[in-house]
């Protein structure tokens, strides 16, 4: 094997894909991830973590994608407008990536231990979004309950727009989410 090949990380993603669609995560070894990418397990480890980190590679991205979208919104927007802001900026990056957003879904559904690190990941995407309201001025209950509700309609929104063949784009899936807790709430 080559030592130091360009393109490693790249190919060690889709070699952990591959594994993880055909043999599960759980079955799934670091070993084979590298061996499948033609690289030395040292190698891996110098890209990731462990296994897992392969499918939360984007996590950091994603928090910041959303952290930058309320700073970046109006000066005199909401709280709900900004938390709107960070949903639209989500769905369009996720917009075209469909097919890869399913598969990794299907891929942490199969696992308990995936699908725990996902809910960190979320209540770690909320905290990001809480503490970015309050760098606004938003003062609390009200930055962590808008960081939580934006959090908690993403997720409805992703998980309905990868499990449905519609043609909504998950950006309309977390508009349509963000109207239908309006109306629950209003109807407290």
């Amino acid at each position: 094997m080559v030592r130091w090949e360009p393109g490693s990380r790249g190919r060690l993603e889709q070699a952990a894909f591959e594994l993880f669609g055909s043999k599960g995560f759980d079955r799934t070894t670091v070993a084979e991830i590298a061996a499948r990418a033609g690289v030395t397990e040292r190698t891996f480890f110098r890209h990731y973590g462990d296994k897992r980190e392969i499918l939360f590679a984007g996590a950091q991205l994603l928090q910041d994608l959303l952290v930058d979208a309320v700073l970046d919104a109006p000066g005199d927007a909401s709280a709900a407008e900004a938390a709107r802001c960070a949903l639209a900026a989500a769905g369009a990056f996720f917009d075209d990536r469909r097919p890869a957003s399913r598969y990794r879904q299907a891929i942490i559904l199969g696992s308990e231990e995936l699908r725990e690190r996902e809910l960190i990941k979320l209540a770690t995407l909320s905290a990001a979004l809480a503490d970015a309201l309050r760098r606004r001025g938003v003062a609390d209950p009200a930055a962590t309950l808008t960081g939580e509700l934006a959090i908690a309609v993403f997720r409805v929104a992703f998980e309905a727009w990868v499990t449905d063949d519609g043609p909504a784009t998950l950006s309309e899936r977390c508009r349509d989410s963000w109207e239908a807790l309006r109306v629950v709430a209003a109807d407290g």
